[in-house]
């Protein structure tokens, strides 16, 4: 497989997010492509892992930890159409983008959150991270 577009904080992708309840179920594959957001890209060893927080547009449940998406950084994300948005940050993906089969290369980037929404994004996460409620599904052995 060709290697993807550069993976930059705050992007938009369309991924088979799998939710951790689904990886407890024996599930491997993401039900349905979702928007996700590139939370943290990081380089070593000349391969870029990800974490991508799953994008939704159902109000999530009062103990998961969600931000809001305002109107203009839906526009953005590319979330055209979306009356609300929310960005979970209390779970994600970890995959590496060079050697991930469920990123589809010949699909753009949707959009992309501005940097200070994006550091909100991240601030929560780091929250989760300190707390030890952050629940991650490794995609990299799919």
């Amino acid at each position: 497989m060709s290697g993807p577009a550069p993976f930059r904080q705050g992007d938009i992708r369309i991924y088979p997010y799998l939710w951790r309840w689904q990886a407890a179920r024996g599930e491997t594959g993401g039900r349905k492509d979702r928007p996700v957001c590139v939370a943290l890209p990081l380089r070593k060893n000349d391969v870029t892992h990800l974490f991508l927080l799953a994008i939704t547009s159902t109000r999530p449940a009062a103990d998961r930890i969600a931000l809001e998406i305002p109107e203009i950084e839906a526009r953005r994300g590319g979330l055209k159409g979306w009356k609300q948005g929310w960005v979970l940050v209390d779970e994600c993906n970890y995959d590496i983008a060079e050697r991930s089969f469920h990123f589809d290369r010949t699909e753009p980037v949707l959009g992309r959150f501005s940097e200070t929404f994006t550091e909100c994004i991240k601030a929560e996460l780091r929250v989760a991270i300190g707390a030890g409620t952050l629940r991650q599904v490794d995609r990299t052995a799919d």
